[in-house]
């Protein structure tokens, strides 16, 4: 597990190979990510958008950007955590994944980055 903390908001990462969604004969490799968020911060905050950067070992860099999460938006009062799983496709077995979440201190409107850590993702043959 993967995790980095940024002005109170604790962000943890794991990952799964999908091998029953891929096909390595066609160069399509499926990755499964489950995000924990945790406010550990003395304030509400909202999860605005999230901006990731995308890199398969081909060469390849994609950048996501967007509104919330999996279709959320999720306030956090302090101590609540909110869990979301989403998924990545690859052409090579090996890549990473990182960026970050624009999140808003509710009592106040200001806006903040917080870092998501960077974390690979890997066909798990492809460590031996």
């Amino acid at each position: 597990m993967n995790t980095t903390t940024t002005q109170g908001v604790t962000v943890s990462v794991t990952t799964n190979y999908l091998p029953d969604y891929s096909s390595p004969g066609q160069e399509h490799y499926v990755f499964a990510y489950k995000i924990d968020i945790r406010n550990n911060s003395e304030y509400t905050v909202k999860l605005l958008r999230r901006h990731w950067y995308i890199y398969d070992a081909n060469g390849v860099v994609r950048e996501v950007e967007g509104e919330g999460v999996v279709g959320q938006q999720p306030t956090l009062e302090p101590g609540e955590a909110h869990q979301y799983v989403s998924g990545c496709n690859l052409k090579s077995g090996l890549g990473k994944m990182r960026g970050t979440y624009q999140m808003e201190r509710v009592m106040d409107g200001s806006e903040f980055t917080v870092d998501i850590p960077e974390f690979t993702l890997v066909v798990p043959y492809r460590l031996n």
